[in-house]
């Protein structure tokens, strides 16, 4: 196995399109790390194939603060919090009506324990892609503009390389496997702040006509454990 870089920043997204938590460890499980993207809100009255209701439709959802007790079992429980201060469970019907009224559109929630993912349960980007992606659309780098569960610092590798390891294995932690699938390609999401809902619309430009819409990679999980910052991440030859 080669090392090729070290965990940074894991995090979930306990509620699709709501801010994530920044962990120091967390069960990565063959569905993905526990209780991310585990509840969705989804548009009624749509037919299409992504009807979530995500930050595209309301920016302002990045900023509703999620909070998980008793990940992993069967008693776990998500509140939120609002931007105008209200403190609700996911699952409230007050919370509900705030976002329809704040939409404009008729909603439910969805749970479902395979997670409610755009693509595959584990996304990853590296320091060095986020860094790169600010420079060169002259921006404030933030990786939570990308949302990824894992934030990887390459050791000796530049930006971008880690889109070269798609169809390989990565091991992480001392037991956990996944498979990089496919690249990630970027949407509208990325040029919103995660912190004010505002667009910075210089960001996806940037990502579009420099690298090709790619930025970062998305992997399913071939073996569950523990994983931790600090970790490293080794590629299977």
């Amino acid at each position: 196995m080669q090392s090729v870089g070290v965990i940074r920043q894991l995090a979930r997204y306990p509620v699709k399109s709501m801010q994530g938590e920044a962990l120091l460890s967390a069960a990565l499980t063959l569905q993905g790390f526990d209780e991310d993207r585990r509840y969705a809100f989804v548009q009624a009255a749509s037919h299409s194939s992504f009807p979530w209701l995500t930050a595209r439709e309301l920016p302002e959802l990045l900023y509703y603060r999620t909070s998980v007790e008793r990940a992993g079992s069967p008693e776990a429980f998500v509140t939120v919090a609002t931007p105008r201060g209200e403190n609700w469970a996911v699952g409230s019907d007050e919370l509900r009506k705030v976002l329809e009224a704040r939409s404009g559109r008729s909603l439910f929630l969805l749970r479902d324990y395979r997670g409610s993912y755009d693509v595959a349960p584990v996304s990853l980007i590296s320091q060095q892609t986020v860094a790169r992606i600010a420079q060169e659309s002259g921006t404030k780098e933030d990786s939570w503009r990308f949302r990824p569960n894992v934030l990887v610092d390459l050791t000796e590798a530049e930006a971008f390389d880690e889109l070269k390891w798609v169809g390989r294995t990565l091991r992480i932690g001392d037991t956990a496997k996944i498979a990089i699938t496919e690249v990630d390609q970027r949407c509208v999401m990325i040029s919103l702040d995660p912190a004010t809902g505002e667009s910075s619309p210089e960001i996806l430009k940037c990502v579009v006509q420099k690298h090709g819409k790619c930025a970062g990679i998305y992997a399913t999980v071939l073996a569950p454990g523990e994983v931790r910052t600090g970790d490293p991440i080794l590629l299977e030859e």
